[in-house]
């Protein structure tokens, strides 16, 4: 039996408060590693971890293929443009290829929402989920609550708003399920055209104006403009949004002085989010990319099943 007791990571809605808190304590042991002269310890060796991405990605990619070289396992790097798939191949043929080679995770990004989990009934692999259409970005969300807890302490009782195109946002839906799961009190802010039928349905309060938005509250979480996902315009032009939806230094002059400011990246710099603020002082944007590879550490080490909790050496 693994320490998650889990095969796969597919959504934050499958992890108990418990397991949220483990898989973070985890990560917490494993941020010492990036810092050492040799950022490597052996606790996967011999362990097979296969990133295939279906979508363009920079940091998930990255940091998921860094965390297994971090504990030593072996990775292989495949895209959709690089498979089979282009040949006609389908989904499933492609994961019972893979799970073929034996490997003992596949982290999985794609744009069809439900995709990891259709692979993970297909395999005896770990699946992780890297983000699947609109639904979830389990990852993203815990290396987020990581992030938050780091710099405020805590995360019961903070007051967090998550500003931008939330209707089409994997990681608007993973962030929601994980901020309430730990107790902190949830806000979504932008045009009504973004927002989710029912939103109130989540258990999170809505706000259209920003400055209003941003009130006494604690962590300030932007999202980008998802166009891709978009099938029709949801509001005049980019020029329009940045005016009466950026985040910008008039809006943050309604926050609270302590107050951090979160982006998952990639960042449209003066579309949702000025540069004054990106790089301002409150940004804790790189710290999340920074944490994403110990959290990431954490999910491969947890669901592989390595040998107690908190032994990295």
């Amino acid at each position: 039996m693994n320490n998650l007791n889990y095969k796969d990571l597919l959504g934050i809605g499958q992890l108990s408060l418990e397991t949220i808190k483990l898989i973070l304590d985890t990560a917490e042991s494993f941020k010492e590693v990036s810092i050492r002269d040799i950022k490597k310890v052996p606790t996967l060796r011999g362990k097979s971890v296969i990133t295939f991405f279906y979508e363009p990605s920079t940091r998930t990619r990255t940091s998921f293929e860094m965390a297994a070289k971090r504990l030593s396992a072996d990775t292989i790097s495949l895209s959709a443009s690089s498979s089979s798939m282009v040949k006609g191949e389908t989904l499933i043929d492609t994961a019972k290829n893979l799970q073929a080679m034996n490997p003992d995770i596949i982290v999985i990004r794609h744009s069809s929402t439900g995709a990891p989990h259709l692979i993970a009934r297909h395999v005896r692999a770990g699946v992780v989920n890297a983000g699947d259409g609109i639904n979830e970005h389990p990852s993203q969300a815990l290396l987020d609550l990581f992030t938050i807890r780091e710099k405020k302490g805590r995360i019961e009782g903070l007051k967090v708003v998550i500003m931008g195109d939330i209707s089409h946002s994997r990681v608007a839906r993973s962030n929601i399920l994980g901020l309430r799961k730990m107790g902190a009190e949830v806000t979504i802010s932008g045009p009504p055209t973004m927002m989710p039928d029912k939103a109130e349905s989540l258990g999170v309060k809505v706000v259209n104006d920003p400055r209003e938005a941003v009130k006494d509250k604690d962590v300030i979480m932007v999202l980008r403009i998802q166009l891709e996902r978009q099938g029709k315009n949801l509001f005049p032009s980019l020029r329009e949004y940045a005016a009466y939806f950026g985040v910008n230094g008039n809006v943050l002059k309604y926050a609270k002085d302590d107050a951090i400011i979160m982006h998952p990246g990639p960042v449209n710099r003066g579309v949702e989010l000025s540069s004054e603020v990106a790089d301002g002082p409150r940004s804790v944007i790189l710290d999340q990319v920074t944490n994403g590879v110990a959290v990431r550490m954490a999910i491969l080490y947890l669901l592989i099943g390595g040998l107690r909790v908190g032994n990295v050496d």
